[in-house]
């Protein structure tokens, strides 16, 4: 069993429009959906559209909502901007062994690293190493 830990932009990609591709997530089998509401808040932040908020409730009832995670927990030499440790933390708390996330401009050097028992990937490595 795997457990996926998905960033903010990963929520947002799936509630974007009721046909996107990010949704496949949410069948897969033996997997774990995880998010915090760190992620979703900052999803909510920037929705303004209902049809979108009501998509992304939906996805949030079928994820599991983790505690926050202790950002010290995340070590300053791993150069993550300020606003990412959070998602870092709550994943390793969680104990996730995954976190999938679209954020190459802050989370790209960490690409393919398994940081505290979590290996970061985009969605797109994670699905092509299932197959």
């Amino acid at each position: 069993m795997h457990l996926l830990f998905v960033d903010a932009n990963i929520l947002f990609s799936a509630a974007w429009r009721k046909d996107a591709g990010f949704l496949r997530f949410w069948s897969l089998p033996d997997v774990q959906l995880m998010t915090s509401m760190y992620a979703v808040e900052e999803v909510l932040r920037n929705v303004e559209d209902a049809e979108v908020r009501a998509r992304l409730e939906n996805l949030v009832t079928r994820t599991t909502i983790v505690a926050e995670g202790d950002i010290d927990d995340v070590a300053e030499s791993l150069a993550l901007h300020q606003k990412d440790r959070p998602i870092l933390a709550a994943a390793i708390r969680a104990k996730a062994t995954h976190l999938l996330t679209g954020d190459r401009k802050d989370f790209g050097v960490l690409f393919g690293r398994r940081i505290r028992g979590v290996l970061i990937l985009r969605p797109s490595d994670y699905l092509r190493d299932r197959s």
